[in-house]
């Protein structure tokens, strides 16, 4: 698992430690379409794919599938074990001929707690997902006007066009909104709720404060 420098310290090899089994690890084939854990299953062990994909999907008590994620080399899935997750929430197929190294919920923790470089790998790998499925979200949360009456308003703020955009605007109505973005006034109001609801505006005396959380919406088209 490790080398040893010249000092004689043990050095840590990370992806060697990910590549290969040993104590409390096993490399794992799997067929394709194979299930490799199902929804309900214990949750005791966590998974890094070295080669194939695999597809994580959850099954409604209505019977409708969603995917969650579709992973390929060098993602880790089944990582909710370490947080406490008893059970699995979802069911991992493989994809294609799929080999995977599992590992041990005890080996786990321990290495992630002993071996700084595979912990700051694991930190900056879920750190990415999240991020990924954040985006994902916010495809789904807001539809095209709400992204056109979003670019409209910050537009109108001049963001991206000066160091110091404007933060309150002239107040403008639904029906001026509703022209630029090509929709009705009745529509604009209601995103306008929305967008209050989740703190993106405000209606202040001045007209409307528009916060920086609104780029959220559109910044990753």
């Amino acid at each position: 698992m490790g080398a040893k420098s010249n000092t004689g310290a043990s050095t840590f090899d990370a992806q060697a430690f990910l590549d290969s089994a040993g104590a409390a690890r096993e490399v794992v084939p799997y067929r394709r379409s194979e299930v490799i854990f199902s929804q309900g299953d214990a949750g005791d062990s966590v998974f890094y794919v070295q080669a194939g994909g695999v597809k994580l999907a959850a099954v409604s008590t209505a019977g409708r599938e969603a995917i969650v994620a579709m992973l390929g080399p060098g993602d880790f899935f089944g990582e909710g074990s370490l947080a406490g997750q008893s059970v699995r929430k979802t069911t991992a197929t493989a994809l294609t001929p799929t080999t995977a190294l599992v590992i041990g919920k005890a080996e786990m923790l321990r290495v992630l707690r002993a071996e700084h470089a595979l912990s700051e790998r694991f930190i900056a790998y879920m750190l990415g997902r999240n991020i990924r499925i954040e985006e994902d979200l916010l495809d789904q949360l807001f539809d095209s006007t709400e992204k056109g009456l979003a670019r409209a308003l910050l537009l109108r703020a001049h963001y991206g066009t000066k160091d110091k955009p404007d933060r309150v605007l002239p107040a403008i109505s639904p029906a001026a909104l509703a022209k630029m973005v090509g929709t009705t006034p009745e529509r604009i109001d209601a995103v306008l709720q929305k967008f209050a609801r989740l703190g993106f505006i405000e209606e202040v005396p001045a007209g409307l404060a528009i916060s920086t959380s609104l780029l959220s919406v559109v910044l990753h088209d």
